[in-house]
């Protein structure tokens, strides 16, 4: 699994947040990590030098191996609360959708299945 991080201008991507970030996405997915291919993390400061209220985005793509692609998004006021919302999120995702795909399927009841009154 392959996990990308990414910021953008008004956001500086030194190494250890860089780290930190991959560390904290890859936790939270590590059960899904044989069906996942890439992860990409973009991280932006929507309000650029202004200050504000949620104005940390962070963005999680996924892609899947013969799936299309899942994405989360969280606001917050600072980045590691962002991130680490939205890792919580793309984990929640793919709880719901692979893991419902690799729950086995109960068969339907039948008639004969009923015992004898």
């Amino acid at each position: 699994m392959q996990i990308q991080v990414n910021t953008d201008h008004n956001i500086e991507g030194h190494a250890a947040m860089t780290t930190w970030a991959t560390t904290e996405v890859q936790n939270a997915v590590i059960r899904f990590s044989e069906h996942i291919t890439r992860i990409e993390v973009h991280l932006s400061d929507e309000n650029g030098k202004k200050s504000g209220p949620h104005n940390m985005r962070c963005l999680i793509e996924a892609r899947h191996e013969g799936r299309p692609p899942m994405a989360v998004t969280e606001h917050a006021d600072n980045l590691h609360q962002a991130v680490t919302g939205a890792a919580n999120k793309l984990a929640r995702l793919m709880e719901s959708s692979l893991g419902r795909a690799a729950r086995p399927v109960a068969a339907p009841a039948t008639a004969s299945d009923a015992e004898p009154s």
